[in-house]
């Protein structure tokens, strides 16, 4: 199988990042199955599992800067992608080679087809398929641990099939809500479906209902819980005093973080937590490798400078904690920026108003438009009624491409201005080459 037979083979199935899933399209049946025909690769691995609403990829990405730095050959497995299928999956930061794509798509083809001559199960999808290349290559490449980071949800996401040295939830709020519920509370019960059986379990969730629910799921299943972020610890009736925490902070609120943000120091804090579990699990982390890995890690579009005269900035921002975030650290990263300008386009299934909401408050002028490689954006007409009720009189411009609306937003900016791309990782995609050149 070549590359190109191998990306037709991947993109021709199912896939619900271009096709929202509804919540009878999540289930893990399929998942084990086509692992099973492939030897089941996910229990030859060492794993970290980490869900979220927002934080989870930074996270990963500073348990893998730490532990590569520690000397360990550390696997990544994060979605969506930027610019390139590969980047899903690296081992040591470096993304699966073309031949290598190849390689383990020739042994992951032939379970799937199987598969779909079985009535039993429905055809495997696009980030079923993903997960079984990412276990395979992390075993090929002899990883000493893999950070895995869930696609949806947790409970019925694909990567929910592994078991994990320590399961990771980073934090709670609303988004992917008609798939996960309505709630918080409904929420942080499909986060806490990663939760496994004695299982140690990091959280940085520190809203009390969400908090219990995960409690609770953890105490069910005798797991051990390290929580970040709250304090006192109040002790609840179904937990053995020993078995509910409060992780240690010690030295990450002073210690740089290659990442801005308020809220990556607190994703430095769940990650910390996790390294102490790894510890205590029998592997060796030097506090220095926790130092020069938090100082060093690299995560592109998460309030990432691209250019500091004007000040250009690329985000993610597609869920409102995560637009909260974005605005809290622009405020006090660029206190004196001028004119603000955003660059905007999102998915249909988030709450665009509510995050309108909150980059009003912030931006002077927004650039609407949509990314041409997924057709699930908000048209621009959407956005701009949404804003209109949200931030009446704020000002805005509809343009018919991303690159069109990039280049409406540079095209009066001066040195002291902020530009900033955020919304989909489909637009951050798209528009990153442009806005580094």
């Amino acid at each position: 199988m070549t590359y190109d037979e191998a990306l037709a083979f991947w993109y021709g199935r199912i896939n619900y990042e271009v096709r929202s899933a509804g919540p009878l399209d999540l289930k893990l049946e399929r998942m084990r199955a086509l692992l099973r025909r492939l030897g089941d690769p996910q229990d030859r691995l060492r794993l970290v599992h980490v869900t979220g609403t927002k934080g989870k990829g930074s996270t990963c990405a500073m348990l893998e800067s730490v532990l590569r730095t520690a000397g360990y050959r550390a696997g990544l497995f994060t979605s969506p992608h930027l610019a390139h299928i590969e980047e899903r999956m690296q081992v040591d930061r470096v993304p699966i080679s073309h031949g290598e794509l190849a390689a383990c798509m020739e042994e992951v083809a032939p379970a799937v087809r199987a598969m779909e001559t079985d009535p039993r199960f429905p055809s495997p999808t696009f980030f079923e398929i993903g997960t079984a290349l990412g276990f395979l290559h992390f075993v090929r490449r002899r990883c000493d641990i893999a950070l895995i980071e869930v696609g949806l949800g947790g409970r019925f996401d694909s990567t929910n099939v592994c078991q994990p040295l320590v399961s990771v939830i980073t934090n709670v709020g609303p988004d992917h809500m008609a798939q996960l519920g309505t709630t918080l509370e409904a929420i942080a019960f499909q986060k806490a479906g990663i939760i496994k059986r004695r299982v140690p379990v990091v959280s940085g969730v520190t809203q009390d209902g969400p908090r219990a629910v995960i409690r609770q799921v953890a105490a069910e299943l005798s797991a051990p819980i390290w929580e970040v972020g709250v304090k006192p610890c109040s002790p609840i009736p179904s937990f053995k005093r020993e078995e509910l925490h409060v992780a240690e902070e010690v030295g990450v609120r002073a210690a740089p973080i290659g990442l801005l943000g308020a809220h990556q120091r607190a994703n430095a804090a769940v990650a910390t937590a996790v390294l102490d579990r790894l510890r205590t699990a029998g592997m060796h982390i030097p506090a220095a490798a926790v130092a020069r890995g938090l100082g060093e890690v690299k995560w592109p579009a998460r309030v990432e400078v691209v250019r500091e005269r004007p000040t250009t900035i690329l985000d993610t921002a597609h869920n409102v904690p995560s637009a909260e975030a974005l605005v809290t650290t622009l405020r006090e990263a660029f206190p004196n920026a001028g004119t603000k300008r955003v660059v905007f386009a999102v998915s249909s299934d988030k709450q665009f108003a509510e995050i309108l909401r909150v980059l009003a408050s912030y931006f002077d002028h927004f650039y609407f438009t949509k990314y041409s490689n997924n057709p699930r954006g908000v048209p621009t007409e959407a956005l701009a009624t949404a804003l209109a009720a949200v931030a009446p009189g704020k000002p805005f411009t509809l343009h018919a491409t991303a690159p069109k609306a990039w280049n409406a937003a540079v095209s009066t900016v001066t040195d002291t201005d902020l530009v900033c791309v955020t919304g989909s990782v489909f637009l951050a995609g798209e528009l990153r080459p442009l806005m580094a050149s």
